[in-house]
Parts: C-alpha cells; sequence; structure tokens
C-alpha cells in the first residue's frame, strides 16, 4: 500500500479547507480497497468532497477513493439499466447518461460531488431526488470485507437522509450505484417555476430540462472552483402546521410547499435571508449573495470559522421564527 503521510487535504474538499491528512492513500479498484479494510478499520473516506466541513486534522487514514466506469444493462425495452462506480463525477454522469438518451437525471444536473455518495444523503433537486430513479447499489462492509446489494428498500431514503446517515454510517463503503432510466417516454418533469419559465417556447426534452437546470444552477450558486462552497448548507426545514400558521400572520409572503395536512417545508434561503445574512461576509466565511442558503469560504476561512457562522444563523432563526434549523453538509 501506498499511504503518503501529511498531504493537504483542500484540493479534494470543495470547500477548499486546507488541513492535513496525517495518512491518505487512493485506492483505485475494489481489491486495493479490500486490501487497505484488511489492515485498516478505523479510516476516512473520501470521495468528491461535496457534502463535508473539515474543522481539524484528520488523525484517521484518509483513503480517497477512485473508482471509475459504467456499465449498462440494456436488456429491457422500456427501461435502461446504469451502473456507475463511486468515483465517477456525479454531474458528468448525468451529462452522459443524456447524450445516451437516458432518461430520469436530468434534474438533478450540476450537483457537486461523485456517484458514489449521492445515495449517501438521496440528493435531490427540482423535483426529482436519487430515490425516484435508484435501482440497487453495491457496498463494502468495513469490518468485515465483504460486499452487499442494497435494493431501494433497503436504502431507507428520506429527505437528505438514508440507512447509511443512520445505522449504517461509516460502516459500509458504496463502491457502485445502479439507476433504473427510461428509454422511451420519458416522465419529464417541469414543475418548478424556474424551470417553466426557462422552457417557455423551447422544446421540452431531457437535454432542455438539463440545460435549464445548469442555467439556474450558476445563475444562483457559486461554482467551488472559484468560491469554496458545498452546495446548500442547511436542510429546508419542515415544521408543524400550526407554526406555520402562526407565522404566516406576520410574514404574509412566506414561501412553503405542504409536505401534509400537518407539515409544512420552508426554504431555508429564505429564512437565511430575512435574518439579514444573505451577502454577508465575516473575515473569509460568508454567505452567498445570490442564495442564503450557501455559505462560501472567500479564500483562507477555516473550517471552524464557517461553522461559527452557522451556528450564529442558526441561533438568530430559532430566535426570530421558532425554527431550528438543521445542517446538511458533514461536519468532520
Amino acid at each position: 500500500m501506498n499511504i503518503q503521510h501529511n498531504i493537504s487535504l483542500k484540493p479534494y474538499n470543495t470547500f477548499g479547507i486546507d488541513v492535513l491528512a496525517e495518512r491518505f492513500i487512493e485506492v483505485n479498484s475494489i481489491k486495493e480497497l479490500k486490501e487497505v479494510l484488511a489492515r485498516e478499520k478505523d479510516i476516512f473516506l473520501l470521495g468528491g468532497g461535496s457534502n463535508m466541513l473539515l474543522t481539524k486534522p484528520m488523525s484517521k487514514l484518509v483513503v480517497h477513493l477512485n473508482l471509475i466506469g459504467i456499465i449498462v444493462n440494456d436488456t429491457d425495452p422500456n427501461f435502461v439499466f446504469v451502473t456507475a462506480e463511486a468515483g465517477e463525477n456525479w454531474h458528468d454522469f448525468v451529462l452522459w447518461c443524456i447524450s445516451q438518451n437516458y432518461g430520469g437525471l436530468e434534474n438533478l444536473s450540476l450537483i457537486p460531488g461523485n456517484v458514489g455518495t449521492s445515495p449517501i444523503q438521496n440528493i435531490g433537486a427540482y423535483g426529482v431526488e436519487i430515490k425516484d430513479i435508484f435501482y440497487q447499489l453495491e457496498a463494502i462492509e468495513i469490518e468485515t470485507g465483504l460486499s452487499k446489494i442494497f435494493s431501494l428498500e433497503a436504502c431507507k431514503f428520506g429527505y437528505r437522509n438514508s440507512v447509511f446517515k443512520n445505522e449504517f454510517k461509516d460502516k459500509f463503503i458504496i463502491v457502485n450505484v445502479s439507476f433504473k432510466l427510461t428509454k422511451l417516454n420519458h416522465k419529464l418533469n417541469t414543475s418548478y417555476g424556474d424551470i417553466t419559465a426557462y422552457l417557455k417556447d423551447k422544446e421540452v426534452s431531457i437535454k432542455s430540462i438539463s440545460d435549464a437546470v445548469i442555467t439556474i444552477r450558476q445563475s444562483k450558486l457559486p461554482d467551488p472552483k472559484i468560491i469554496g462552497n458545498s452546495g446548500s448548507f442547511f436542510k429546508n426545514p419542515v415544521i408543524a402546521t400550526e407554526l406555520f400558521n402562526q407565522l404566516q400572520k406576520e410574514y404574509a409572503t412566506m414561501p412553503f410547499y405542504k409536505i401534509s395536512e400537518t407539515e409544512i417545508k420552508i426554504p431555508a434561503g429564505w429564512l437565511v435571508e430575512q435574518c439579514g445574512f444573505k451577502g454577508k461576509r465575516f473575515g473569509d466565511a460568508g454567505v452567498h449573495e445570490k442564495q442564503a442558503l450557501v455559505l462560501v469560504n472567500y479564500g483562507n476561512a477555516s473550517g471552524q470559522e464557517i461553522l461559527n457562522l452557522a451556528t450564529k444563523i442558526q441561533k438568530k432563526i430559532k430566535e426570530a421564527f421558532k425554527i431550528d434549523l438543521e445542517i446538511e453538509v458533514n461536519i468532520l
């Protein structure tokens, strides 16, 4: 095993946080991964680095998963089963599927990260979540080194949640993910207002929907290659209808999405903006000027400085709205 020492993780996380890994290894195959697990159990798995905030040096062995490849099972007349290795870049994978006229992933264009981490938080955008097109995944159990297949039901997907964030957290390593995509009669989801407006007078297809999502996201969200960020930092809170009715008396224009008769979802970005944080900068840590849901590193912010800002935002929203704002990214 080629273990490196004192490696900066700045190039490996989209926030661009400069912390050291005491030990670091890159694995390029399942065989190599199993060899590592035969010797090391206390590891930190690193994929695309898009859903985490590093606040301190990593003492565990950092394993960078670089599994690459796409396999297509095209035996069904209506659907195609596409399996992508965990190290494939998510957006590149989505564009590849669209180029093959495989439908289902187009609304998830331009989400940062790799395929392997996409099921962990059931990534979603513009009316679509991973669970909607998920078929199965293969994962390696850290303790035993054995492979296990997880079905849709076994993953227990919820809003930005799965079994891998709960009872199986840090117990499995996802090595590939399979999706059930359409070949014919694509189910096009254009229900979000921004997409509808973009597609006005345009032909609606999986390609045009993807183009719309990319354009919208680029207009609102900073490119991690230019400004360090991890996309949406907070989850959109789901609150009781009773609390919503109370808040609506004071905030008549509060945007909302009805989940059920008893639950309402409120856009977290709106809450952050109402509390005056949008566009604010605290040293090199800040809130993006176009999207209040995104915390950013303007250059040399530490992970702790960004976490301190997040805590300040949570406290203010709790005071103003009686809403607990939950952090979406993993704090490490």
